[in-house]
């Protein structure tokens, strides 16, 4: 046991190192050698001799595809394309999760890319949960400095023992920091990658208000760049085997100078709600939170009611059911 957790250790240091660089360093693994589809059928087909998969929702179902292993923290990345055009009610994630495993105390590391209406932009949204805590939810929404239907795009999630960074086109956008007093609010048991194209017009577009319009279908995203580099896990021992190459280039330790103020940019920038400033749910920041008085400021101005007076009202709803249960409930 003391020489798997040093491993661990070790891999931990590896990934925060690894996320400081290009995915380019890291092997790019063809879909069926990582991944195996989730559900959808025909609206899952692979291209380039594996290197691409497109995921498609139509009036029949969505689709969406799973990695083989579990995984217990590593760096997992791809580079996606949104569909274009009227969106709405159309969610894209590229996820990790373990409910199937753990249902009543799972955990999930998301990004979700919620669609709009014409003419309005897509939206970014990263979340964390842990044990099973749906009821406090730490989503994070932000726009975009570029159009992600227009291209490819590569966005990445580090996850270690003690951080998780999202990233965009290998600019950090969120780091999530393991404190004491989160409890057992940090995700640390195994999960597995998933990725999925679905239907949430309850929620996703404006609370609900604009659904998915069929008469658009079917919405196609595209992944390639699939990198799945972590410490896999067996998913019947539960025991780790970790990747410890020390071979590998050694590269600057985490989130760089350079990369803190251009994602400080990002935030300053593009951030359009965070759960530490939310005064409609939570009468505190919790306490995780490191509250920043210009963001504060910002989003006040934003939303005033949201991140200001606290007061109720009737407006955006923020999903607390999970995307399990949901895409599940989609894909019949």
């Amino acid at each position: 046991m003391e020489g798997s957790h040093m491993g661990l250790l070790l891999f931990c240091f590896m990934v925060f190192a690894y996320a400081s660089a290009s995915s380019r360093n890291l092997p790019i693994i063809p879909f069926d050698e990582g991944y195996a589809p989730l559900f959808g059928d025909s609206n899952l087909v692979i291209h380039r001799d594996g290197k691409s998969v497109h995921l498609s929702l139509d009036e029949r179902t969505g689709s969406g595809f799973v990695s083989h292993d579990l995984y217990l923290y590593g760096y997992f990345s791809a580079s996606i394309k949104l569909p274009a055009d009227y969106t709405a009610g159309v969610v894209v994630a590229f996820y990790m999760s373990n409910g199937d495993m753990f249902q009543n105390n799972h955990d999930e590391i998301d990004f979700e890319f919620l669609g709009n209406i014409r003419g309005k932009d897509w939206r970014i949204q990263t979340n964390v949960y842990a044990n099973g805590s749906t009821n406090i939810g730490r989503e994070e929404r932000y726009g975009l400095w570029f159009d992600p239907a227009d291209d490819l795009h590569q966005y990445s999630i580090v996850w270690t023992e003690s951080q998780i960074t999202f990233y965009v086109d290998n600019v950090p956008i969120r780091e999530v920091t393991r404190t004491e007093s989160m409890g057992g609010d940090f995700p640390s048991k195994p999960m597995t990658l998933y990725a999925t194209i679905w239907d949430a017009s309850d929620w996703a577009t404006n609370g609900g208000k604009y659904r998915v319009n069929y008469k658009y279908a079917p919405y196609v995203a595209e992944f390639s760049d699939l990198v799945l580099h972590g410490c896999a896990v067996d998913p019947i021992e539960q025991v780790a085997k970790c990747d410890n190459d020390q071979s590998s280039e050694v590269i600057p330790f985490g989130v760089t100078p350079a990369q803190r103020i251009k994602m400080e940019n990002f935030r300053k920038k593009h951030m359009t709600y965070s759960y530490c400033y939310d005064k409609l749910r939570y009468k505190a920041p919790l306490s995780e939170c490191v509250i920043s008085s210009q963001e504060a400021e910002r989003l006040r101005k934003f939303d005033p009611v949201t991140f200001g007076s606290g007061r109720h009202h009737h407006g955006k709803r923020h999903r607390h059911t999970t995307r399990s249960q949901t895409e599940a409930a989609s894909s019949f």
